[in-house]
Formats: C-alpha cells, structure tokens, sequence
C-alpha cells in the first residue's frame, strides 16, 4: 500500500512510542495530537507528556487542545487532510465530528484483547484479575469507550511475575509491529473488520487508593498481583504505626500459619514475611514517607525500624 498522510494523537510514553515506530516508517506524519502540560513532580511544575517531547524532538506540528468537542479542534484536524488518525491512549473520547475526518477513519492503538479490558487501565486490570494472557488490538474507533470494530489482534503471554512495567514494554513491542502491519494493510483490514461481542465485555477503570490499598485477610496471590500491578503508578501501600508504606516488591509464599493476616511472621536478609488470609507474602522493596525505595533488608539494623517479628501491617493508621 502506498504510504499513508497520518495524525496521530496520544500522551504517555506507551502512546510515544507507537509515534516512534511510525517516524521509522513511509508514512507521512502531518501533525501530532496529545493532552495539554499537567503538574508532575514534587514541584508540580508544568510538564509536557511524552508524546508532546517526541513530536517536539523531531519539530513535528504539535497541538494540546482541551477538548475535541468544538469545531475549533475538527477544522483543525481537517486543514491536515488526514488518511488516517492514529490514536493510542490519548485519554479523550473522539466525537463524530473528529471520527467522520481522515479518509479511512480514526484507528486505535489498544492494550488488552478487546473487547475484554475496555477503559483506561487495561494492564493493570489484567494483572489484577490474574489474567494469563492479555495482547494488542487495533480497532476502527467509534464514538464509544474502545467499542470499535477490530481490524487485527496479538496475544501477549503475562508471566506469573510480570508487572505493570515489564508487561507494559511487551505491549508496546507487540503494538508497534501490530500498528505498522496495519497500517500496510489498511483497506484488507477495513473491509474484513469484525464487531466486537458486547456480552463479553469488561471494564478497566483506572486504579485508585482503594485499589492500592492492601486488605491483609486477602490470598497472598491476590495481595501480589496488587503490588505487581501497580508498579509505576499506583504503588500497593499499608500502614505500620503511623506510617504508609509502599510496597513495591513481594513474591507470595503457599504456607499454613496461625498468625493474624498482617502480623510479621518473620523479618531477615530475605525481607519480611507476611501473613495473609491465606498464605504468607515476603515483602523485599518498600518504600518509606520521602524516602527513595529500598531494600527491607537495608532498614532492619535502624533503631527506628517500624518492621520486626511480631509487629503488624494495618489497612489503617493505629492511631
């Protein structure tokens, strides 16, 4: 197929480099979409996301509009006379006025096999669910929440100790590929879209305090696909004393004890073990209040170590 006049819009990193394959590709890339600067960082300074510094890098059109729901954002999207807009994890839904534009549509970028994880947090939600499998979709975008039709799909095996970064950079290896094949061939995969079965359809909402916080009468494989899961960006916490810990490394032990979910069974070199509803976790990272991350190991000699033999992890402050 000749090569493509695309826009693309997107944010984060996953979304950058999708761009990225494209810049390596013939196609042509006429202008860049993604969300306006947002706070980060212990300063909440103004930060552009990275889709915005790739395009930035190679001095491509770059627009940050608020919204797409006025006919400032389509006249615009339009003077590009696009074949294609190419999206991934934008996080704005396309209106009819913005889909109706490129030649051959608006296709997206999606990471999980839909319809199964539809929404904004579909790797988390696969490696919170215990999912053995999860992949790349790229679909026709219609004006729902990743209802589209699929133009092709790629499985991607989870392992039993992947998290949300590792399984993530599988993604993104799989989706460039899978992008770029469809691109080369378009029209084929237009004309052989299949629906998506709505019946089957889930839902990944993004991950919030409740979702991160450790509930420790719950399986340690559950408490382990938690902090798995929200490596990078919602990391698992609890509270010992009167401080919230993150933790951010743990491998679940299948052991019988008698102590109260919480209570640590046992604290050394290896890391602490936990009791859990059923079974043990050994906790290895965590994360202090301003502290950078650290080995267990590394804070059980300070005089001031909250862990211990015998001491508890709450869901609560003790106070």
């Amino acid at each position: 197929m000749p090569a493509l006049r695309l826009c693309f819009a997107g944010t984060p990193a996953f979304a950058a480099a999708h761009l990225e394959a494209l810049l390596d590709s013939p196609h042509e890339i006429a202008a860049v979409f993604t969300q306006p600067d947002r706070p980060a960082g212990r300063g909440r300074k103004l930060t552009p996301s990275a889709v915005a510094s790739l395009a930035e890098t190679y001095d491509l059109p770059l627009h940050k509009p608020v919204s797409l729901r006025n006919g400032e954002a389509a006249r615009l999207l339009a003077s590009y006379e696009p074949d294609v807009l190419v999206v991934a994890a934008y996080g704005l839904i396309l209106p009819a006025s913005i889909l109706e534009i490129p030649r051959y549509g608006c296709v997206n970028v999606h990471a999980s096999l839909l319809p199964r994880w539809r929404g904004a947090a579909p790797v988390e939600r696969a490696l919170l669910a215990g999912d053995c499998a999860t992949g790349i979709t790229i679909m026709r975008m219609d004006e729902g929440l990743d209802t589209g039709d699929i133009l092709h799909q790629h499985e991607v095996e989870i392992a039993q100790n992947d998290d949300r970064e590792n399984l993530e950079a599988k993604l993104v290896e799989v989706g460039r590929a899978a992008l770029l094949h469809s691109m080369e061939n378009l029209p084929q995969l237009l004309a052989g879209a299949t629906p998506q079965d709505d019946s089957l359809a889930s839902y990944a909402n993004k991950l919030d305090k409740a979702d991160a916080l450790i509930d420790w009468t719950a399986p340690a494989e559950h408490i382990d696909r938690q902090v798995r899961a929200g490596i990078g960006r919602a990391p698992a916490f609890a509270f010992i004393g009167e401080q919230r810990v993150r933790i951010l490394r743990a491998t679940p032990e299948a052991r019988e004890h008698s102590e109260t979910p919480g209570a640590i069974i046992d604290a050394g070199r290896k890391g602490l073990l936990v009791a859990c509803g059923e079974g043990a976790i050994r906790i290895e990272i965590v994360q202090m209040p301003g502290k950078t991350a650290v080995p267990v190991s590394a804070l059980l000699n300070s005089p001031s170590t909250p862990f211990a033999k015998g001491a508890s992890f709450r869901e609560v402050k003790s106070g």
